[in-house]
């Protein structure tokens, strides 16, 4: 097959852009994402202001949340969740306990600490300490 023909055989994608969330309680949500994970928000055209909630999460990467949801989310760790990088576990995990914020801490298999922790409404958040590979 010629390098052409291949090349018209998959979308081509070249990174991530935006995950989107429907939530029940757009303002609540929005004090989580900013406040509790920290997010830089973006600004959202004014016709979608009162219906979502832009953030900034890596370099070109955002969550926009979405206002809408009526039913519950069903989730649990082995299911949907997003997994983001943090400078510090004991950090990120003093942090949540400061607040009072409901958690689950456990080692992965290959002896990683991860935590998942819960947006109002149940989207799981699984924490993971970032190493930066350039200093092995």
């Amino acid at each position: 097959m010629s390098r052409a023909a291949f090349a018209q055989e998959k979308l081509g994608i070249v990174k991530h852009n935006h995950l989107a969330l429907q939530v029940a309680d757009l303002p609540a949500s929005t004090k989580f994402y900013s406040e509790i994970l920290g997010l830089e928000r973006l600004e959202v055209p004014d016709n979608l202001k009162a219906i979502r909630s832009w953030f900034k999460i890596g370099p070109d990467q955002q969550i926009h949340l979405l206002a809408g949801r009526t039913v519950p989310v069903n989730n649990d760790r082995n299911g949907s969740h997003f997994a983001v990088f943090v400078e510090s576990m004991d950090q990120a995990e003093a942090f949540l306990k400061s607040k009072g914020l409901a958690y689950h801490a456990q080692v992965r298999f290959d002896g990683v600490k991860q935590i998942y922790l819960p947006d109002p409404d149940g989207y799981l958040v699984e924490l993971n300490e970032w190493k930066d590979p350039a200093k092995k």
